[in-house]
């Protein structure tokens, strides 16, 4: 690890490390989102990470921002270039998350004192995200390799924070949290149909259903 990326580490939000959930939004365009992170943000899901394969992102980051100011942390993933990361970065984008390792990407979000979770699969990269500065690793797609492979690698990387996504379901959270993640990333699991005008009461549902598992887990501190 250089001693920039160790200087310029930003470390995860209180809002992230008491909630240790991260809702990933994906719909067809970015005016969906609004009524779905009200619901999430009312039951206590408050890290909303919007994704840049939605159309529309970029044009509403700044006015979620603002709107949810005080109650959630609005960040934005699928982050594949220092322009855009640039771009959402002055939108107020409050983390960044990257599907691979993108060293440009996690220089911008740490220089400019934001989160940034790129994503990673193998040791390899996981050591490499995190000598790039990354605020913690997000081991993507998790449903492959499961709780113990966390376990596994908290020998040789006891210090990296690691959060799972990619099939992580609702009812394997308190499995993941015990297995060392600092937080768990949820979305279809979590979402279902709600970004496709499905039945908002159920989202909230599995949104309460995802808070009582995280606090059945304990705190991040006790990593």
């Amino acid at each position: 690890m250089t001693a920039t990326a160790a200087a310029t580490r930003v470390p995860p939000s209180p809002l992230l490390l008491a909630g240790r959930a991260v809702a990933v939004l994906r719909a067809d365009h970015a005016e969906r989102y609004r009524p779905v992170i009200d619901v999430l943000v009312d039951a206590g899901i408050t890290s909303i990470e919007l994704t840049l394969t939605t159309p529309g992102t970029t044009e509403v980051v700044q006015q979620l921002v603002r709107q949810y100011a005080g109650r959630a942390e609005i960040g934005v993933g699928t982050v594949l270039s220092r322009d855009v990361a640039i771009a959402v970065l002055d939108a107020g984008a409050a983390f960044l998350v990257t599907p691979t390792v993108q060293p440009d990407v996690i220089q911008v979000a740490s220089g400019a004192g934001r989160a940034v979770f790129p994503g990673a699969y193998t040791p390899t990269e996981i050591q490499a995200g995190w000598n790039a500065g990354a605020t913690a690793v997000k081991v993507f797609p998790a449903s492959s390799l499961g709780p113990a492979y966390f376990r596994s690698i908290a020998g040789p990387f006891p210090d990296i924070p690691l959060m799972p996504s990619g099939g992580v379901s609702i009812d394997s959270i308190p499995e993941w949290l015990a297995a060392g993640a600092i937080a768990v990333s949820l979305g279809g699991e979590l979402l279902g149909d709600s970004l496709r005008g499905g039945d908002l009461a159920e989202l909230a549902s599995r949104a309460r259903r995802c808070r009582d598992a995280v606090d059945s887990a304990g705190s991040a501190d006790s990593r």
